[in-house]
């Protein structure tokens, strides 16, 4: 009885190292042909800084914007104080008008020097009738000529002085613009839609012009870096289809490649690969697609580890289960 137990014992155990065995062929065998149009590599969701940095040197009168809060394009962020300035501006103002003035009075000048010149040209015109009949002596003839030529000079040099206060009539709305447009640089605004990473200043600072406010994360260009090996990286085109699986999220996010690097170089500590022998690597970019960015801003954040998977050919389907990294 007790030899009878050990065979069904023994058997038991012979069966299920059978199922086992099958389990494990097929679960390490089936994959190789699913996958074989995958290539895939760990990494860490990335998004585009953009330093919001002031243009002009001054002190922060007001920041109104917190770390986390998402901006929309041209946003109020900062102000700077503009006392100076707008001093300034009305000064340039003025000589605009006083300019404006000038050219008016220089244009009134040329209309006195055309009439003198008109008279003068007629009175000449007119003696020289009156020598030829012996009216009138050679001196006035002379005087007339002469009158003639003080007009003529007197004519250009107004309408010279119409070209100076022109010309200054635009230097001073030259300088009143570019006052003007340094009093629009005391407002600093966010160049892109994204969201405020780092608060760098406070009220009160003194920044020296190129000084940095805030640092804004732009979400609409998400991307992850992967290392590949050359056999991998040789057969990624740009623009394959992509997908990436995050630790945090369930469904896959779409992405498609935007980058392959030109040379190979050494993986980062941080990044597995899968034959730790490979000391060279090339770079692989994907980014997320927009639209899905659009409606999932809020769940795609930098620094989010996960796996970028590329599919190789655009002919063949994602398999139902990506494989585990």
């Amino acid at each position: 009885m007790s030899a009878f137990s050990f065979s069904r014992r023994s058997l038991f155990f012979l069966l299920l190292c059978i199922l086992a065995g099958s389990a494990a062929y097929w679960y390490y065998q089936q994959p190789t042909a699913t996958y074989s149009d995958l290539v895939y590599g760990n990494g860490r969701l990335e998004a585009t800084e953009v330093d919001v940095a002031t243009k002009i040197a001054g002190r922060l009168s007001s920041i109104e914007v917190q770390e986390g809060d998402d901006l929309q394009v041209k946003q109020k962020i900062a102000e700077i104080e503009a006392t100076e300035l707008q001093a300034q501006l009305r000064a340039a103002e003025a000589q605009v008008q006083q300019a404006l003035e000038s050219t008016q009075e220089a244009i009134a000048g040329v209309a006195s020097a055309e009439s003198q010149y008109n008279l003068a040209r007629i009175t000449l015109a007119r003696s020289n009738k009156l020598m030829n009949k012996n009216f009138i002596s050679k001196d006035q003839l002379d005087q007339d000529r002469s009158a003639l030529q003080v007009a003529q000079a007197g004519l250009t040099a107004a309408r010279t002085r119409v070209k100076a206060a022109n010309a200054a009539v635009a230097t001073a709305k030259a300088n009143a613009e570019v006052l003007q447009s340094t009093l629009q640089d005391t407002t600093l605004t966010a160049p892109i839609a994204g969201r405020v990473l780092y608060r760098l200043a406070e009220p009160g600072e003194v920044l020296a012009a190129g000084g940095k406010v805030v640092t804004l994360l732009d979400l609409n260009d998400v991307t992850m870096s992967v290392y590949l090996s050359a056999a991998e990286a040789g057969q990624v085109t740009l623009g394959a289809p992509a997908r990436i699986m995050l630790d945090a999220l369930a469904d896959p996010v779409p992405a498609k490649v935007v980058y392959v690097a030109p040379r190979a170089q050494f993986t980062p500590k941080e990044v597995e690969t899968r034959n730790e022998r490979e000391k060279l690597m090339f770079r692989i970019k994907v980014r997320v697609d927009p639209a899905w960015l659009a409606t999932h801003a809020t769940l795609a954040k930098p620094g989010m580890p996960g796996v970028a998977y590329i599919k190789l050919s655009a002919d063949t389907d994602w398999p139902a289960q990506l494989p585990v990294r």
